[in-house]
């Protein structure tokens, strides 16, 4: 048993790859809500109250009044799945599909893309169930509610499908077939399901197929949305580091570097390249180079 946690921890938190951790996460929730639930009937016999305040309080809801108070539900509502055939094919579509992603465009953007899809199908479907009548005034808006982690796996069918859109799939008694052609039809599927029973996911499943289908062709122009909310992150406290480093190197003699300065300087070259860096860096870097001569 502690071999198999090993394994799982290793696949999950050390292998690179987000997928083992992002399925893991999903298997998570899973189990923590469904596992007490289960105890629950057994010793109570009642509908698994504790499944049901759950889910109650992790699914994304559309009336705005309630969504301001369970503000965390965006983010939530996308490692919930109702039922156990609703999360094996959930995650067998992201395992599957997610490999591919992974392969042509590395493991960095796989949780990111991940993310940003759930937002996007959480931010349409709130906004839908906010505008149409269809909605508004038959009282669905009051009482709709979703899980998300199939969204969020469609922005990772789609991008994929974006980027490789002639990768063959193979499938049973028909044999390979293009991914474009499942992809679309599963999005015309969506949108046909709109005017059914279960119309808020499918909104949301519209919502992270834009997200993924407009990333890659982002990406494929050089704009990199991930990378760029990373960089703000890593990069905002360092550029204005430098800048105070260059306002105090003017008042400096030519003597040795601080060392942080060389340092914030290297950091600047590795992301953005040594033509980058002003007069005054290019100045702080060559007397440091002389002073370890």
């Amino acid at each position: 048993m502690s071999t198999l946690w090993q394994n799982i921890s290793y696949k999950m938190l050390k292998s690179g790859s987000k997928l083992y951790l992002l399925i893991g996460i999903n298997v998570i929730v899973f189990l923590a809500i469904n596992i007490p639930g289960v105890i629950e009937w057994l010793f109570t016999g009642s509908e698994n109250t504790i499944s049901g305040l759950s889910y109650e309080y992790l699914q994304l809801p559309a009336y705005l009044p309630k969504l301001l108070f369970r503000f965390w539900t965006p983010l939530s509502y996308m490692f919930i799945n109702d039922g156990i055939i609703n999360i094996l094919f959930n995650m067998l579509w992201l395992y599957w599909l997610g490999q591919i992603f992974e392969e042509y465009t590395g493991t960095k953007r796989t949780l990111g893309i991940y993310i940003m899809g759930g937002l996007a199908g959480a931010a349409l479907y709130v906004l839908s169930y906010n505008i149409f009548p269809v909605f508004t005034h038959s009282g669905a808006l009051l009482l709709t509610a979703i899980t998300g982690s199939s969204v969020s796996v469609m922005a990772i069918i789609v991008a994929t499908a974006t980027l490789l859109p002639d990768y063959p799939i193979p499938l049973p008694f028909i044999g390979a077939v293009k991914l474009k052609w499942l992809v679309i039809i599963y999005i015309a599927i969506d949108f046909l399901l709109i005017a059914g029973a279960n119309s808020g996911q499918e909104i949301a499943h519209i919502g992270g197929a834009i997200l993924g289908f407009v990333y890659i062709k982002r990406l494929q122009k050089g704009s990199d949305w991930i990378e760029n909310i990373k960089n703000a992150f890593k990069r905002g406290p360092k550029l204005s580091k430098l800048r105070v480093a260059a306002r105090n190197t003017a008042k400096r003699n030519a003597s040795r570097p601080r060392q942080e300065d060389v340092d914030i300087i290297l950091d600047k070259i590795s992301t953005t390249g040594y033509e980058s860096l002003s007069k005054e860096e290019k100045e702080i870097l060559f007397r440091a180079s002389k002073n370890e001569s």
